[in-house]
């Protein structure tokens, strides 16, 4: 939908308009993104846009060494996308601190509830600047939301693309109805037919636990259909290895759960399986 040009393009403008010299262990811009994965490309696009400015970018997950972060924070970056779990660390050990922040944006707002932040974000809101600005997204709105929407913004002005429950008006959907017995030969057979006579190029299937997605995986794998699966319980370097795999075509299908894929952009899928009915129902 081109969601992340639409708040990184005029950022970059206002930051190269405004080149103020960097600080120490502060950023000017901070994006907060629920998951690793869709930090990566928020950051990546922002490299990409932004590369003829003398502006720099950094992007700080988990589920790798904290020290290498720290050491970057240590000159100061003008824009630095972020997971909170790990921004707070940073925090917490003075690596790092929000005073600066001019520009502050939160990504996927209604999936960091679904992951259990609405804590770490207050935290992050007592710290960031009373002057600055706020920009909120998020594909549905909860009274949660709407009231984390409160302690971040003043007098927003609310913009909506789409009623919510609209689904994509260009893809074909239809639904199966089958024993639960059943739905992995289902799935084996459809992938394997589709991969075999080219009308699929590259396929997401969607399960509702990590374990599920492992199990969907070890099935295809046997019946030799290369797989990859992206959760949570994955470490980085297997997340990132599956994720280059299914974008480079070397593995055609990506299985994964709703949470980890949720905002991720990857050209040339033909297919999307949901395994299971998504938790939320508007994550469909």
């Amino acid at each position: 939908t081109g969601k992340t040009a639409a708040f990184a393009l005029p950022s970059l403008q206002r930051r190269a308009a405004d080149p103020s010299p960097r600080q120490p262990g502060t950023c000017r811009m901070l994006v907060l993104a629920p998951t690793r994965e869709l930090a990566s490309q928020i950051a990546q696009s922002f490299v990409d846009y932004g590369a003829n400015l003398k502006l720099t970018v950094a992007v700080i997950f988990g589920g790798v060494p904290i020290n290498r972060q720290i050491r970057q924070m240590g000159q100061g970056v003008d824009i630095l996308v972020a997971t909170p779990g790990r921004l707070l660390d940073l925090i917490d050990q003075r690596a790092l601190t929000l005073r600066h922040v001019e520009i502050f944006v939160l990504d996927e707002a209604d999936q960091m509830m679904d992951l259990g932040f609405i804590v770490p974000l207050k935290r992050v809101a007592a710290m960031l600047p009373e002057q600055r600005q706020s920009l909120f997204f998020s594909a549905t709105m909860p009274q949660a939301i709407a009231d984390l929407g409160r302690q971040f913004i003043k007098n927003p002005v609310k913009v909506e693309v789409t009623p919510q429950a609209t689904t994509a008006e260009r893809v074909e959907q239809y639904a199966t109805f089958l024993n639960q017995a059943e739905k992995q030969a289902l799935l084996t057979i459809k992938l394997r037919a589709g991969l075999a006579d080219g009308s699929i190029d590259r396929a997401l299937v969607f399960t509702r636990t990590k374990h599920g997605a492992d199990r969907v995986v070890r099935h295809l794998s046997t019946a030799g259909i290369k797989a990859a699966a992206i959760h949570g319980n994955k470490s980085q370097a297997q997340r990132t290895a599956a994720l280059q795999g299914f974008r480079n075509g070397t593995v055609r299908v990506l299985v994964a759960t709703d949470i980890a894929a949720r905002g991720i952009d990857v050209s040339g899928v033909s297919h999307v399986f949901n395994f299971e009915m998504p938790n939320v129902p508007e994550q469909y």
